[in-house]
């Protein structure tokens, strides 16, 4: 947050963007830390323990449903994918991380539906990220091509290893929680705090409107001038209207 004062206010998007997904992914793990936010699962196997119930921090996903599509934002804003594509991809990751969440709540088999909806939806994101996405940066310059190979690489491994995670925590009770709390740790401060120090240095020389993203300020003057200067135009152009009227109007009077 504190690097986005370095910048003007019409520079600070994924500055802020990037901040607001550590400071929800701050929250979520200060509850975990504190023991809240979790419910028990009756386990579908039982492995090594007797415990036949699984402690299921559902604040993980809150904070998952919240973050990873600013983390998506970040990537596709870099990207300059068209607003329709990222909306979709967006509804997607929502879909994954709903059906994941779900899927450790349900404690039969039934489960494993969840999770391969939610596979699917994974496999869609990772196409547009390291397809269509890496594309579309290529095209805006090497520069945007390079942050976005580095963050979108980083994020595409990352979100691969979740869902072996998932399989091996919340669906087949294989590792104990505390060893979950670790894997998906791990991931997250990789997936997180990391990804955002690479996405915020890869852009420290990008003007946001190479990206498309052209971001005003009420007291930009440049855009004050261009404001002005169209406002002059439209008057010109319809008191010239009015006037070619009027001579018409005359013209036939006579």
């Amino acid at each position: 947050m504190g690097l986005s004062l370095t910048k003007p206010r019409t520079h600070r998007l994924f500055h802020y963007i990037t901040a607001g997904i550590t400071m929800v992914a701050s929250i979520a793990y200060f509850s975990m830390a504190s023991n809240l936010g979790y419910t028990g699962v009756t386990v579908e196997f039982l492995r090594n323990s007797d415990q036949t119930v699984r402690e299921i921090f559902y604040v993980r996903y809150i904070d998952w449903f919240i973050t990873t599509p600013l983390l998506l934002l970040d990537l596709l804003l870099t990207a300059g994918m068209p607003a329709p594509t990222i909306l979709f991809v967006i509804l997607l990751d929502e879909v994954m991380i709903v059906t994941g969440l779900v899927g450790a709540l349900v404690s039969t088999s039934y489960k494993w539906g969840y999770f391969t909806f939610g596979c699917v939806a994974l496999g869609y994101v990772l196409y547009v990220l390291t397809v269509e996405a890496r594309l579309h940066a290529n095209h805006l310059g090497k520069d945007i091509g390079r942050v976005f190979l580095t963050c979108g690489a980083l994020t595409s491994l990352l979100w691969t290893l979740y869902p072996i995670a998932w399989g091996v925590c919340e669906g087949g009770n294989v590792i104990h929680p505390d060893s979950e709390a670790v894997f998906y740790g791990v991931l997250d401060v990789f997936a997180k705090p990391v990804f955002g120090a690479l996405l915020l240095f890869g852009h420290r020389n990008i003007d946001p409107a190479r990206l498309g993203l052209h971001i005003r300020d009420y007291d930009d003057k440049d855009f004050s001038v261009r404001n002005t200067n169209k406002q002059n135009k439209e008057i010109a152009a319809t008191e010239g209207v009015a006037a070619h009227n009027g001579t018409t109007t005359t013209a036939e009077t006579v």
